[in-house]
C-alpha cells in the first residue's frame, strides 16, 4: 500500500486540472476495518473527519482533526491530523491477538495520512490513508495496519 500512495504523490505532480473544493463529503471507507467516513471542513486547510468502523466482530468510532494541503494546483490534496477513537470487539476467535471469550472495549489517539483526489467532472473524491492507533485504555497497545481506501461522495461546495 505504501508504494500505491508514493505512486498517487507522484502523479499529483504531473496532473494539472483544478481542485474541486468542498465543504462535506460523505462515504465509504475499505480496509482491514470497514464502514462510513465524513469530512467536514472547518477552514479552508483544516477538517473534521468521523470514521465508523467494524471489525473483529465489533465497532470503532474515530474522531480526527486533519490539515490538507493543495499539491502545486492539482486535484490532489494530502493531509495528516490528529484525534481520538473508541472502540468494542468481540474475542471469540476472530483474531489471533485476543482471548477466546473475552471481550474488549478501548480508547485510544490516533494519527492519519494521506493522499486525496477529488474529481473534476462528478461529486466524488477519493483518498488512500494510514491510520495507526494506540488504546491507551482497555486492551492497550499499538495498531499500525490500518491503511483505507474511501470513496465519498460531495454533500456540499464550497
Amino acid at each position: 500500500m505504501m508504494k500505491i500512495l508514493i505512486f498517487c504523490i507522484s502523479l499529483a505532480f504531473f496532473v494539472s486540472a483544478q481542485a474541486q473544493t468542498y465543504n462535506t463529503a460523505l462515504g465509504l471507507r475499505l480496509g482491514l476495518s470497514n464502514g462510513l467516513t465524513i469530512k467536514h471542513f472547518i477552514s479552508s486547510k483544516s477538517a473534521l473527519e468521523v470514521i465508523a468502523a467494524s471489525r473483529w466482530k465489533g465497532a470503532n468510532l474515530t474522531a480526527l482533526y486533519e490539515i490538507n494541503k493543495t499539491l502545486s494546483g492539482s486535484s490532489f490534496s494530502w493531509y495528516y491530523g490528529v484525534g481520538g477513537h473508541f472502540g468494542y470487539w468481540r474475542g471469540n476467535n476472530v483474531s489471533p491477538w485476543f482471548h477466546t471469550g473475552d471481550n474488549y472495549t478501548v480508547i485510544g489517539i490516533d494519527g492519519i495520512v494521506g493522499l486525496e483526489y477529488n474529481f473534476s467532472e462528478t461529486p466524488f473524491n477519493i483518498s488512500l490513508d494510514y491510520k495507526p492507533g494506540l488504546n491507551l485504555i482497555g486492551y492497550s497497545g499499538f495498531w499500525g495496519d490500518e491503511v483505507g481506501l474511501s470513496l465519498r461522495y460531495i454533500l456540499s461546495k464550497k
